[in-house]
């Protein structure tokens, strides 16, 4: 397996998890009325999603290495 795309596995894994806690983190500050709080959930959330989305690019991309060299033997 390509270096790339464990590493694109790795940046779904985190992004998703980022995602989660930056819902989390939106609903509570929405249910105490903290804006500030809720900003940074949504932006934590919207780093999430960019985090997945550039794990997925690694992955594709450590698949395609992968499949060159096998077709290179």
């Amino acid at each position: 397996m390509a270096d790339e795309t464990s590493k694109g596995i790795k940046n779904q894994v985190v992004g998703a998890a980022k995602e989660v806690a930056g819902t989390v983190r939106d609903a509570a500050a929405d249910l105490t009325g903290d804006m500030k709080e809720q900003v940074k959930g949504k932006a934590e959330k919207m780093e999430g999603k960019v985090q997945q989305a550039v794990g997925r690019v690694q992955e594709k991309a450590g698949h395609k290495k992968d499949e060159d060299r096998l077709k290179r033997r």
